[in-house]
Formats: C-alpha cells, sequence, structure tokens
C-alpha cells in the first residue's frame, strides 16, 4: 500500500474523490462540495491505529467497553487540538497538525489510563500497567501517522526542500527516489508554487519509519517488554519530527527550531520518563489470541467503523477548495 501511494498519489487525479453538489447557481451549475482523498486516507489511517489500540489493549485483558471510552476521549482530544495548535502556531484556521495532536494526546494519556484503571478496580474489573497502556497508545500511533502520510502526499502538505535547495550530496541521494507533485491546487502549489519540481519525499521517509517503528514496538509489546516497546515506537518517531523538519518546505513557525520540534523533543522527554518511572507490575503477559478475539466482534467493529465515519466527515470535507459542477443531458441516448 505504501509503494503504491508513493508512486501514484502525487498526481493531479488523486486529491479529489467526490464533489457533492450543494446549492444551483444557474440553470444545469451547481456549487459542490469537495470530499477529498486526504480525509479517506486520513481516516483508514485513524480506524486501523484504533483496531491497533483496541487489540493490544484487549491483549492486556481489559474490556473492550473501556477501551473504547478511552478511545473516544482520546480522539475528541486529538481531533479539537489539531486545530487549534495549527491556528496558534501557523495562524491558519483551517488546516491540521498531525504533530500538535500527538503531543497533545500522548501527554494527557497516563492521566486517562490512570482513571480508566481506577473506575475498573472500582468496577470489579481487571485494569493494565500505566506501562503497558501507554506503550499501546504510542505504538498505535505510531502506525496511524506512518500511514497516514499517504493523506499528506495526496493533499500535497508536509512536503521536502526541492533537490536543487539541497546540499549536493544529499541531492545525490534521492535524485531517483524524489516526488514531483502536480495539480494547481496541491498545497504545495498555492502555497510554495512547487510543483512539478522535484522534492525531498519527506512524507514517504516518514511513513517508512514510522510503521517501521510501529511494528518493531508491537513486536516488544507481545513479547511483554512494554517499556523497550515505548522507547522504540516513541523515541524514533520524536526524533524523526525532529530531523524531518529541516527536510520540510512548507511554513513551519518562525525559530530556529520550530514549535513543533519543541513538541516532539518535549515528547520524547516525557516518554522516556514514563518508560523510567513507570513500574511494569505483576500483570499477566499481553495474549494476541484474547486481542483478536476482542477485535473481532460486532461492538468494536461497529466502533471502528464509527470512528472511521467521524473522521472522514471531519478531515475530508475540504475547506480551502470549491468547485463548480454542470449536469446536461445526452440527447442521442435518450
Amino acid at each position: 500500500m505504501l509503494a503504491w501511494g508513493f508512486r501514484h498519489l502525487p498526481q493531479a487525479r488523486w486529491q479529489f474523490l467526490a464533489c457533492i453538489p450543494l446549492a444551483e447557481e444557474t440553470p444545469g451549475r451547481w456549487r459542490g462540495l469537495n470530499l477529498t482523498w486526504y480525509g479517506l486516507l486520513s481516516a483508514n489511517a485513524q480506524a486501523l491505529a484504533g483496531a491497533w489500540f483496541l487489540l493490544m489493549a484487549s491483549a492486556l485483558g481489559v474490556a473492550w467497553p473501556a477501551v473504547a471510552a478511552l478511545l473516544a476521549a482520546l480522539c475528541l482530544c486529538c481531533l479539537s487540538g489539531s486545530r487549534w495548535l495549527a491556528l496558534l502556531v501557523e495562524k491558519k484556521a483551517h488546516t491540521f497538525t498531525v504533530g500538535g495532536a500527538a503531543f497533545l494526546g500522548l501527554i494527557l494519556a497516563p492521566g486517562l489510563f490512570w482513571l480508566a484503571n481506577q473506575a475498573l478496580a472500582a468496577a470489579g474489573q481487571p485494569g493494565a500497567p500505566l506501562l503497558g497502556w501507554c506503550a499501546a497508545l504510542v505504538i498505535a500511533y505510531a502506525l496511524g501517522e506512518g500511514l497516514g502520510r499517504l493523506a499528506c502526499i495526496s493533499f500535497g502538505c508536509c512536503y521536502g526542500k526541492p533537490l536543487e535547495d539541497c546540499p549536493p550530496w544529499l541531492g545525490r541521494l534521492f535524485s531517483r527516489a524524489s516526488f514531483v507533485f502536480r495539480g494547481e491546487h496541491k498545497k504545495i502549489a498555492y502555497a510554495s508554487g512547487l510543483q512539478d519540481r522535484r522534492v525531498l519525499p519527506v512524507q514517504a521517509l516518514t511513513a517508512v519509519i514510522f510503521v517501521g517503528a510501529a511494528l518493531a514496538g508491537t513486536y516488544l509489546f507481545l513479547r511483554g517488554h512494554f517499556a523497550a516497546s515505548l522507547l522504540t515506537a516513541g523515541l524514533t518517531t520524536q526524533i524523526w519530527r525532529v530531523i524531518s523538519e529541516f527536510l520540510r518546505a512548507d511554513y513551519r513557525g518562525g525559530g530556529r527550531l520550530s514549535a513543533y520540534q519543541w513538541m516532539a523533543l518535549g515528547t520524547a522527554l516525557w516518554l522516556g520518563g514514563l518508560a523510567w518511572l513507570l513500574p511494569t507490575g505483576l500483570w499477566a503477559a499481553p495474549d494476541l489470541g484474547r486481542g483478536l478475539g476482542a477485535l473481532w466482534a460486532p461492538g468494536p467493529l461497529t466502533l471502528l467503523q464509527g470512528m472511521w465515519l467521524a473522521a472522514f466527515i471531519y478531515y475530508g470535507r475540504s475547506r480551502v477548495t470549491t468547485s463548480r459542477v454542470s449536469f446536461s443531458v445526452l440527447r442521442h441516448l435518450v
């Protein structure tokens, strides 16, 4: 899937998924609402990340309704935070920031997990070690953001610097693996005028690194190495976020280090502190079979479908483009 996305999504045809006519302006001509591949791919990534978190939390022995409540709380925080942090940093009201959303979610999560354990204990149900909760979330985040970079490619955001503006060795390294974005409606075109030019494939690098970190973290998690899985997924993603910002050409705020880089550094320190301070406790090792059994049930599947739909409605309606749709009858076929 990643290889397909890297090859096709920079093309102009992969920005808009559909158009819904909203209001008739003249006979046969309507103003439309654009639905985007960005929204579809973001929803896919978010639903898969939710499924991954549900699988791992269930493997720890937590009942799925408790996991569902936590997912709802985290999604609410992250979805709202992704817009107001982008407004705060980039001064743009109609954009999102995954980095800011992740920062909020990963900072707030340990407190939510502690409250969940208290509520589960009061109800006589098993909880999970805080370190296990946190590791599961960080791994799911890494997977979701890695796959979500396909959405960035389709929209042409989070783009890298032109190869000619990079150090010669870096330009040569990516001379055969660069991105060329087509279409005047992609963000790289209207924000920076870099369409039709070879740029660093920052989104592809992020996708490969994040998905790889998630898979490695999952392996360690299922072996019961919660601290190692947390650090593998968490530090890999946050350190790469700091590095990748230097390779990007889109506006990231002022200063030598952007606000997003400071967030990533703070998150890395926070996760390192959690791995150091949180005890594992005497808990049963994760049971993959139990996690798969909990996931493959009507309740969790309905929850994930709802997550997908909410994410698509939220991310998929284009706020920065419009369209005009014309209808006519093919008289010769009547």
